[in-house]
């Protein structure tokens, strides 16, 4: 075993993979019985909500989902039938499209948010102790400035 992937920190790692597992299939459990809708859906609607005039180009959607562009294409084909979404041609590029929240899209996102927020505590946030707060949020930020999501793109 190399020195930079000791017992411990294999251990370390095994337990995120197992923990991050465990806590989306919670959240997602919690989000169909309690809003009807996948959390892959709410993870859209909330990059749609928090972007400029509620809508991103297909391609930052698919950058901060981290989806394949025909992955995030399924998907959003799937919220336009179920209308939480609609899909806008660009006026100066004919090759870009932009995914656009619905009133109906926002409308979900607000009556699922709370018991979202409530699961993620429940499931994640209520077993933080004292300073592993701040401990794991340093943790992850270095790793995310060695490769930085995508962010999202003004219209």
């Amino acid at each position: 075993m190399t020195p930079e992937l000791d017992e411990a920190r294999l251990a370390v790692w095994r337990r995120f993979l197992e923990a991050h597992a465990t806590v989306i299939r919670k959240l997602e459990r919690d989000l169909m019985d309690q809003a009807g809708v996948p959390l892959s859906w709410y993870d859209v609607l909330v990059h749609l909500s928090e972007a400029p005039a509620g809508s991103l180009r297909h391609q930052v959607l698919a950058d901060s989902l981290l989806l394949s562009r025909s992955g995030v294409t399924r998907l959003v084909d799937r919220m336009v039938d179920a209308g939480l979404v609609c899909r806008e041609a660009s006026a100066e590029d004919r090759r870009v499209s932009y995914v656009v929240l619905t009133e109906k899209g926002r409308d979900t996102l607000d009556r699922a948010g709370p018991g979202h927020i409530h699961s993620v505590v429940e499931h994640f946030a209520r077993h933080l102790r004292g300073p592993e707060t701040a401990a794991l949020d340093s943790f992850f930020t270095r790793l995310l400035e060695e490769d930085p999501p995508a962010g999202g793109e003004e219209r």
